[in-house]
């Protein structure tokens, strides 16, 4: 058991958020429950900021919003001095609605659709990141009817290959991302960008994956960047004035999850692009990143109610929670690991080994064979490191309800998405005339 952020044990022997009772707020807002520790995503984004202004003369951090996004969110990354990356016209709707300023927002999506691309030229965000030739063309004619010239990055991939899960490798050869530089598709891509009157290109795009503890894969990819920020030069005469190494930091979900700090991030990234950039002779480009677990993800905790206990002898021990597949479907995609607490009586020196279920009509196994003390219908589960990934990827499965999202500071528990109803369910549902 390991506590993040203001996590504690408070007099009352409950685990507690934010100055708040986490089994107050299953009471008050019911379980599941997304809880978000805002103190810690504050904290996160500044220590990001820090570590990288303090080692490079022009950076900018972008908070990737497929982590999880709420217009709160949004807000919260505004006032930290943040920009915004989307990747659908969902993200950047919700993005645009928070009045997050058009600027500072990122579109990016192996296929976006004319609408997507239309949506970002009218508001004009910052940059499109282009992830194809077809994209390419596409995007110049629309500017061209608008009589627009678009920014954009082009998304390209180093090979690299991170040894995450490979369901979140994404800067390999065999990636439907990007533009390979080693099969020299990236190189066309450049030459046909610079070709097209419409689109004002300003750099390069690369992202090798996610849940990344080491720091030497950011370093490897790093180096080839710059590499192909030098060849492109010699090239084209083209020089990269932006470098935006996307984003992939793990964090802590187990004990023996060892992330680095954004610190040591820092060091070894910055101290990479630079050597990269004197090797190869390369001015030092604009440097940006796209954290998005790394600020979320360990400020979420997901609350559960534990039901029915099936204690097969010489087998396991099922525990049952009022939750599942619908609200972290990582661990059924990919083996995803996470540690619990009781959260209203965490300290209790009783143990037992249990598999954790949830109530999905399939064997839907959240969490199995975990060491925690023992337990009774009624308890309430606290899940940490639940913020990246599981609001945004929750689903209806079943018809569930998706479950609310609270966010805690100082005491203070406030609402930023209200739980689904049964009636929200039904609501885009229709019945054909001919069927009544």
């Amino acid at each position: 058991m390991f506590f993040l952020g203001t996590q504690k044990v408070n007099a009352q022997g409950h685990l507690e958020i934010g100055g708040c009772d986490c089994v107050e707020l299953a009471r008050k807002f019911g379980t599941p429950l997304y809880v978000l520790d805002e103190a810690l995503i504050r904290r996160n984004c500044r220590d990001y900021r820090a570590a990288f202004e303090r080692r490079y003369p022009h950076v900018e951090i972008i908070y990737a919003t497929k982590a999880c996004l709420t217009t709160a969110l949004c807000r919260i990354m505004q006032q930290e001095g943040l920009s915004l990356d989307t990747a659908s016209a969902g993200e950047l709707f919700t993005a645009l609605k928070a009045e997050f300023p058009a600027e500072k927002i990122y579109l990016h999506g192996n296929f976006k659709s004319t609408r997507e691309l239309e949506m970002a030229l009218s508001a004009r965000v910052g940059r499109i990141v282009v992830d194809s030739e077809l994209e390419l063309e596409q995007l110049n004619a629309l500017a061209a009817r608008r009589g627009q010239v678009a920014d954009i990055l082009l998304r390209v991939t180093p090979a690299v290959d991170p040894h995450t899960h490979e369901y979140i490798q994404t800067g390999k050869v065999d990636t439907k991302f990007g533009l390979g530089i080693g099969t020299g598709a990236a190189m066309q891509g450049v030459k046909r960008a610079l070709s097209l009157k419409h689109l004002r290109l300003h750099g390069f795009h690369s992202h090798i994956g996610s849940q990344i503890l080491d720091v030497h894969f950011f370093e490897m990819g790093a180096e080839l960047l710059v590499a192909f920020i030098k060849a492109v030069a010699e090239a084209t005469g083209f020089e990269a004035k932006e470098l935006n190494v996307g984003g992939g930091l793990g964090i802590k979900y187990v004990s023996e999850h060892k992330p680095p700090t954004k610190e040591e991030f820092a060091e070894a990234l910055v101290g990479a692009v630079k050597r990269a950039c004197a090797k190869y002779r390369v001015a030092l480009p604009k440097l940006m990143l796209e954290p998005g677990r790394s600020i979320i993800g360990d400020a979420g905790i997901t609350l559960y109610t534990v039901g029915p206990i099936k204690d097969i002898n010489g087998v396991r021990t099922y525990v049952s929670v009022d939750g599942g597949l619908s609200d972290n479907p990582r661990p059924a995609l990919y083996q995803a690991r996470y540690s619990l607490i009781l959260a209203n009586r965490p300290l209790d020196d009783e143990k037992q080994v249990v598999t954790v279920v949830g109530k999905h009509c399939e064997s839907d196994m959240l969490f199995e064979n975990v060491t925690l003390p023992k337990l009774q219908p009624g308890d309430i589960l606290a899940v940490q490191s639940t913020g990246a990934y599981n609001f945004s990827m929750s689903s209806n499965y079943n018809r569930f309800p998706r479950p609310a999202v609270v966010l805690v500071h100082d005491g203070r528990a406030e609402l930023i998405v209200r739980r689904q109803t049964l009636e929200d369910l039904i609501a885009q549902d229709i019945i054909p005339e001919r069927l009544r």
